[in-house]
Formats: C-alpha cells, sequence, structure tokens
C-alpha cells in the first residue's frame, strides 16, 4: 500500500492544533474541493475523500490520540499490512494494526488508562443547501429554512429513563464504564481494562427507557430556521450558524450548522465575484449609425450609446452597476451582438446591393484579410 500523506498535513495545521483550528482547517479545505464545485475533477475527488478521511481522525479524541503516537496503524488496522518487517507505519510483524492490536491480542483490553466514555463530547455539525435566485444572491433575502437535527430529549433531559425514575450505577463497573483485570501474559502480570460490556461503558443502567427517545437521551427534531443571506453571496459559499447542529453526548455542545449556498441559473446574466455580464443582440443600423439603446441590468433597464461602426463581439462597461462587493459595487459589462437579416425581400437585397457597391474599399478589416492573402499565394 502507498503511503499516506499525514492528517496534519492534509488540513495544513500544526500537530498542536486546536479543535476548532481543526474543524476550520476541515471547512476550508472541504469546500476547496468539494466535488459540486469540481464537477468531473477526479483529482479533486480524491483530494476531498482525503481531507473528509483526515478530519474524521483528527476530530476524535481517541482516534487522534492513537494516530499521534502510532500514525495510521493506530486507526487502521489493515494499515502497512504485507510490506514485511514492522508493516509500515507502526505494523508490528503480523500484526498490522499496530501496538494497540498487539496489546489487544496478548492482554484482551486496552492498555493504561484508556479513553473515558462519559466524557462530554460536541454534537457534530449539520449540512444543508439554500437554493436562491440570482437577484436574490445579488441583494440578499430572508430565507426559512427546514432542517432535522439530534436534540436533547424534552421530556427526560437527556438521562434517558422514564419520568420519576433515574439511571442506576452499573453494579459491575460502579460507574466508571471501565472493567479492570489483572492478566497473565508473556511479559509478567499485566493490568488492563475494557468498556464495561454490562452497560456498555456508560457507567449507568437505564432500567425504565423514557418512550419519547428509546433510552437513548437524544432524539430527532424537525427544525426550521429564518435566515439572513447578505447581499453579494457567491455560489458555493457557506453560512454559519453555531450551536444550530446535532447535540452533543454526555452533555456536550451542540454542533454548528453550515448552509450551503446555490445560486439558480440566470436566462440573461451570469456572473464572475462582483462583474455581471450579458449579451445584447443589436441590428446592422444600430451598429453601422450607432443607437442608443435600453441594457438590462440587475438594477434596471439603462441607456447606453453605441457609437456608429460597432462591430460584433465589441464590450461596454457600466460602471457601478454590478454587484455588491466589500468597497463598493463591480460592474455591468455587455457584449453586443449583430443580429443578420433573413428572409430579406427583393427591394432590400436590392438597396443593401446597392449600399454594398458604394461602400466598396471602405471595409478596412476585408481589405487588410484579402492583403495579406494575396502576399502569402504569391
Amino acid at each position: 500500500m502507498a503511503d499516506k500523506r499525514d492528517c496534519y498535513e492534509i488540513l495544513g495545521v500544526s500537530k498542536g492544533a486546536s479543535d476548532d483550528e481543526i474543524k476550520k482547517a476541515f471547512r476550508q479545505q472541504a469546500k476547496k474541493y468539494h466535488p459540486d464545485l469540481n464537477p468531473d475533477n477526479k483529482e479533486a475527488e480524491e483530494k476531498f475523500k482525503e481531507v473528509n478521511e483526515a478530519y474524521e481522525i483528527l476530530s476524535d479524541p481517541e482516534k487522534k490520540s492513537r494516530y499521534d503516537q502510532f500514525g495510521y496503524a493506530g486507526v487502521d488496522p489493515s494499515y502497512g499490512q504485507g510490506q514485511g518487517g514492522f508493516g509500515g507505519a507502526g505494523g508490528f510483524g503480523g500484526f498490522g494494526g499496530g501496538f494497540g492490536d498487539i496489546f489487544d491480542t496478548f492482554f484482551g483490553g486496552s492498555f493504561g488508562g484508556g479513553s473515558n466514555t462519559n466524557a462530554p463530547r460536541q454534537g457534530s455539525d449539520i449540512e444543508i443547501t439554500a437554493d436562491i435566485t440570482f437577484e436574490e444572491a445579488a441583494f440578499g433575502v430572508k430565507k426559512e429554512l427546514s432542517f432535522k437535527r439530534i436534540e436533547v430529549c424534552s421530556e427526560c433531559n437527556g438521562s434517558g429513563a422514564a419520568k420519576g425514575t433515574q439511571p442506576e450505577t452499573c453494579p459491575e463497573c460502579h460507574g466508571t464504564g471501565q472493567i479492570k483485570r489483572m492478566r497473565q501474559t508473556m511479559l509478567g502480570n499485566m493490568m488492563t481494562q475494557s468498556p464495561c460490556t454490562r452497560c456498555g461503558g456508560k457507567g449507568k443502567i437505564v432500567k425504565t427507557p423514557c418512550s419519547a427517545c428509546n433510552g437513548q437521551g437524544r432524539a430527532q427534531k424537525n427544525k426550521k430556521i429564518r435566515l439572513d443571506i447578505p447581499e453579494g453571496i457567491d455560489n458555493g459559499q457557506y453560512l454559519q450558524k453555531r450551536g444550530f447542529g446535532n447535540a452533543g453526548a454526555n452533555g456536550g455542545p451542540y454542533g454548528d450548522l453550515l448552509i450551503g449556498i446555490r445560486i439558480k441559473p440566470h436566462e440573461l446574466f451570469k456572473r464572475k465575484g462582483a462583474d455581471v455580464y450579458c449579451e445584447m443582440p443589436i441590428d446592422f443600423v444600430e451598429a453601422a449609425l450607432g443607437a442608443e439603446i435600453d441594457v438590462p441590468t440587475i438594477h434596471g433597464k439603462i441607456k447606453h450609446k453605441i457609437p456608429e461602426g460597432t462591430q460584433s463581439g465589441t464590450s461596454f462597461i457600466i460602471k457601478g452597476k454590478g454587484i455588491k462587493k466589500m468597497l463598493g459595487k463591480g460592474d455591468h459589462i455587455f457584449k453586443v451582438n449583430v443580429d443578420v437579416p433573413r428572409n430579406l425581400s427583393s427591394k432590400q437585397k436590392d438597396l443593401l446591393r446597392q449600399f454594398q457597391a458604394l461602400d466598396e474599399g471602405n471595409n478596412l478589416n476585408k481589405n487588410n484579410f484579402f492583403e495579406k492573402m494575396k502576399n502569402i499565394f504569391k
């Protein structure tokens, strides 16, 4: 198996980074490589998977601790197998899962203090999508969004026990959630500990479960939120509502709600940053003689003068009529396309032939082209 990149390197943080720094780095990387923003990009898709795997490890205190000690071998028993010797990054002979697996094999449990399964843990984040129109993105909008989240059960206040009852201390582990055992091994007597099987490592037993949450202490609820989407927001950006994610475990805080913005395509306009682009058809006479035309913008119709002799494909800029940015507003940029008439009458064709005869030698672009062609084929 090829060596994997270091999790901290993938997220672009130092080994001593805090949970908030790791979460912030993950969001930045996940947005950068998200498949919706990189369609048909296999490299971005692989990077997105790599970022998610790194965050899954570093956001879990227990996995992070094992990874810091033993690398990928501490979190993936299959990593390093079949490479011989020490099995790559932390494997040990036939024990591809690293030293943690060796102690489990010899002693039947975790070595040393182990993790505290009853410690408060923050709830997971929730991601939803808000679909808005081009104009709503340009000028801002208030949206009511619906989503589901896991909340602390209001019936039992998170205890998992039915009203009028309380969880009881587990008689097997005496509330610690861990069972310690002394075992004889090839290295001598060793103290090991493992999660209590009677209470599932919780330290408490619920004899009469709460009917509202089936003894889980948490339940899924439908929620609504009124969201202020600011003007100028762009496609693929995220808004964050702290504490609106899933409930934490063991009294831990709620996670966050992340709202991804998806802007519907517009019939006329396209956008690059704060600038708005569109294409305008003009007729042959307007292009030749010049004209004042009505240009559609997100701020309404604006009159703009087209100079005589305008060529098809020429772009014009209307300053400050784009989308709001940090300082001022972007511009409105429109390109004119000369609409060549079809299905001409005999009279119209005769008039155009007369015009062509009078215009002989006045078409500089055409004359220059034929001059170059003559030089090539001399």
